[in-house]
């Protein structure tokens, strides 16, 4: 899709701020803030912002509750009841001093927020007014797989100028967010949240109040030219790569010789221990609710509420650590499903992921922080009593290099990192990962399919296995590394958060309320590893990308464990389509039910799927660029 103004367009009467004025510093200010007034500028091709009056409330009862706030302010309507019409088009829209063109809903960025009812049919009419074809997956909803919504999977996508009908029962309660599965149009636009109420009328966590937050990312460029310029240099877009200055600390530190040591290995494995994030704010502009952070989204309250907020990270490449300075969050729902409430300073999510929590103000602002993974940028709000107050924003944490043990795993059976930012320590280094050239440690799995592996008799399976079982497809140029000795734990808050001095949520704090869907054991056992190579920026399951892969069966009705193993040093937001993932503890005990599992470097997860779903299924990466790389594999129950 063209991502910048036709030459044949006639030009817009715009008062802009010329991109290219002042200093370096001030531009790249511009990029990482963005502009305080940024958002969609005017609607193009037929649909505008201006036509949102007359569609938006289109359709039996699905009235919107408020009237549509004005362009990229970030208030969009919310609309209930059972019957919707959503209209994909482009827009201009402007968040750095350059127009460049989105992939709008409704003439907005993000796209309507929709409120459905638990038990409740709903209809949902996509009109498509791109040159190309589009769709919507309802992310997290369980539902026939005819209307889940990947092109070439479940239906052929919607072509140019034709309107194509979802209607499915709703059967589940909680925060969701819906988005395009069509190209790189998720990244540059299509996209908005879903708030499913119970047939009830009541919560489990009461509040008072409700605000969705939905955080996403922003390119000006093409996403296109971006995956370009990573197959050519995988870290084009990190900037905080060791510098001399690193070196001579490390020296003081460690001694010259560790030091050197440390330099050499990195330099034989051909990696970056900075490497956290494939795109930075180098070229990423973070939004909350589509409002730069210069513009700063507000949420309001009355003092002494609670307020629940309903985070969803809706970002094409961003994992954000999520905090308000001041506030505990009680995080009430992971991914829609309710778990006890636990009590933390901030929280981790990745793309596809949503996270509630209640929160009790008591000042009249407070800052909402959502600094990404690399540090390089972030998303920022404000709750306030009244409009126009804002609060202190916190200074980016320093960014941290990932360790041996994210690189490597573990040799202790618990393994990894401890917990809690202030409460944990480090685990034993592992070793055993195989890169490139290098030799490979430990024991040799080459040969080994084992993407359809079963283990008997059933009792065998009561603990997850824990010895990798590397296929021999994984010894490959899609594979630039390989772990042995994962690690299993789940107290593991990640890189950048451990030992912060703040209590970060982590799986081993999940506890989803009413246990496992299923109380069978699983029969059989799935292995998978998420493999990559960054000098090539392939990525990959078992070394094959998606375009030289079969499908995954699974046999409808079957109880199974799938167990995802990270061969990478970097980490996958992974996503299931159609079926509940069941977070198991190290020991096989029932966690949560997740939609989108994250998996750090070197950790080794398991998780229980029923396969109650007839049909054929996406299952892949959220980041962006990865699934479009090749992380991603189809799965057919049958």
């Amino acid at each position: 899709m063209r991502r910048h103004p036709s030459p044949g367009r006639p030009a817009l009467p715009l008062l802009l701020p010329d991109p290219l004025s002042g200093s370096p510093d001030l531009r790249r200010r511009r990029f990482v803030q963005g502009l305080a007034a940024g958002g969609v500028v005017a609607g193009l091709g037929g649909f505008g912002a201006s036509a949102w009056a007359q569609h938006a409330g289109h359709g039996g009862s699905g009235a919107r509750d408020g009237q549509p706030a004005p362009a990229g302010s970030g208030a969009g309507p919310v609309l209930r009841g059972t019957e919707f019409d959503l209209v994909i088009g482009e827009s201009l829209v402007n968040y750095t001093g350059t127009p460049t063109i989105a992939t709008t809903i409704n003439g907005m960025l993000p796209g309507p927020t929709l409120r459905w009812r638990e038990g409740d049919t709903v209809t949902i009419r996509v009109t498509n007014r791109l040159r190309e074809a589009t769709s919507i997956h309802w992310h997290g909803i369980i539902l026939p797989y005819q209307m889940d919504g990947v092109p070439g999977i479940s239906f052929p996508g919607i072509p140019p100028g034709e309107t194509f009908t979802y209607r499915f029962k709703v059967t589940q309660t909680g925060s969701y967010w819906y988005h395009s599965h069509s190209g790189f149009q998720e990244m540059t636009g299509v996209y908005g949240g879903i708030v499913i109420d119970p047939a009830s009328g009541h919560e489990r966590a009461h509040a008072d109040r409700d605000h969705t937050v939905l955080l996403s990312d922003w390119t000006d460029e093409d996403p296109m030219r971006v995956l370009n310029k990573l197959k050519i240099q995988g870290d084009y877009y990190n900037y905080n790569q060791p510098t001399v200055v690193d070196f001579f600390r490390d020296v003081s530190r460690d001694g010259l010789k560790q030091a050197l040591d440390k330099r050499r290995m990195w330099n034989q494995m051909r990696m970056s221990p900075t490497d956290l994030a494939d795109l930075s704010s180098a070229t990423l502009t973070h939004l909350a609710n589509g409002v730069t952070p210069a513009g700063n989204w507000t949420g309001l309250f009355r003092r002494g509420e609670t307020v629940r907020l309903r985070f969803i990270n809706g970002s094409g490449n961003t994992f954000y650590d999520v905090r308000i300075p001041g506030l505990k969050l009680r995080v009430v729902q992971v991914d829609g499903q309710d778990i006890e409430p636990v009590s933390v300073d901030e929280f981790r999510f990745g793309p596809g992921e949503t996270c509630d929590a209640i929160v009790t103000p008591q000042d009249d602002a407070y800052t909402l922080f959502a600094q990404s993974m690399d540090r390089t940028g972030y998303a920022r709000g404000t709750l306030a009593v009244r409009e126009g107050l804002s609060a202190p924003v916190p200074a980016l944490d320093r960014a941290e290099w990932l360790t041996m043990t994210d690189m490597m795993g573990a040799m202790t059976g618990h393994g990894g990192h401890g917990g809690h930012g202030g409460d944990g320590g480090h685990g034993g280094h592992g070793a055993h990962a195989g890169h490139g050239a290098m030799p490979m440690a430990g024991m040799d799995h080459a040969g080994m399919d084992h993407s359809q592996h079963a283990m008997a008799p059933a009792d065998a399976l009561r603990v997850p296995s824990k010895t990798a079982r590397h296929a021999r497809t994984e010894y490959g140029a899609s594979t630039d590394m390989r772990v042995d000795m994962a690690r299993t734990n789940l107290d593991d808050p990640g890189i950048g958060l451990r030992n912060n001095g703040r209590r970060v949520l982590t799986l081993a704090d999940q506890h989803t309320i009413g246990g496992p869907m299923d109380a069978r054991g699983p029969g059989r056992e799935v292995e998978l590893h998420l493999t990559g190579n960054m000098e090539r920026y392939t990525w990959s399951f078992d070394g094959v990308e998606f375009g030289k892969s079969t499908p995954i069966y699974f046999k409808h009705g079957e109880r199974l464990r799938v167990i995802l193993h990270n061969d990478t040093m970097m980490t996958h937001p992974m996503h299931l389509h159609g079926m509940w993932s069941e977070l198991e503890a190290p020991d096989g005990s029932f966690q949560a039910r997740r939609h989108t599992i994250p998996v750090q470097p070197a950790q080794r997860i398991s998780f229980l799927v029923t396969a109650d779903a007839l049909g054929r299924w996406a299952w892949h990466c959220h980041l962006m660029l990865h699934m479009d790389a090749g992380m991603f594999r189809e799965v057919v129950v049958a």
